[in-house]
């Protein structure tokens, strides 16, 4: 069997433009791949990978707070930019909205511009204020308990002095009164012997 010529011909043709359209849509997908900003965002630090651009050119990235300062001021790069050290951010007890530019210099439909929210972190979140107690607190019930351990310790020294007056109990039975007594019990003596001598006197007279 012999193919006609305008067969191969047309074989050959097909083969060329399929050739052509594989090599434009390789081409046109090359583009695609450039300028691939990568960056994250945590509750305390950026990260950044900016791949796959022009090192002819002379690009700029910029990463800041919304509103606040500069993490990362204006800097130039060529083809490559990475963060060797996270950006980090400050503390906050809100959400943070944080900017990324980046300036293509080879052209500005590369250039690329994004926000993404930093969440707070745990450790920042202010705690919840308890309800105020109406009790005492322990410190507060212990100082007054201070003030009759003090006075207890000030009237310590009275038993001290009516234990010193305990001898005068403990003597043999005299006391300040007992010579009044002694000098009474005389009198009353010297008086019944009296009134005796007077009756016998009285009584020899008679007889």
């Amino acid at each position: 069997m012999t193919i006609p010529r305008r067969s191969w011909r047309g074989a050959g043709a097909f083969a060329a433009a399929a050739v052509v359209g594989l090599a434009g849509g390789v081409i046109s997908a090359a583009p695609a791949a450039a300028h691939t900003p990568t960056w994250a965002v945590t509750c305390s630090e950026v990260t950044l990978n900016l791949t796959a651009y022009s090192s002819k050119a002379t690009n700029e990235v910029t990463v800041s707070v919304v509103g606040g300062e500069d993490l990362l001021a204006t800097t130039e790069f060529g083809r490559e930019y990475h963060t060797k050290t996270p950006l980090q951010l400050p503390k906050h007890d809100k959400e943070l909205q944080v900017r990324l530019v980046v300036k293509a210099g080879d052209d500005a439909k590369y250039s690329f511009e994004q926000t993404k929210t930093a969440p707070v972190c745990e450790d920042d979140e202010t705690p919840p204020q308890e309800t105020p107690s109406t009790e005492p607190s322990a410190s507060e019930t212990a100082e007054p308990s201070a003030e009759p351990s003090e006075t207890a310790t000030e009237a310590a020294p009275a038993p001290a002095e009516s234990s010193s007056s305990a001898p005068d109990l403990a003597e043999t039975g005299s006391s300040s009164a007992t010579p009044v007594i002694g000098g009474a019990a005389l009198a009353v003596l010297l008086a019944g012997g009296g009134i005796l001598w007077s009756v016998r006197k009285r009584r020899g007279v008679q007889h």
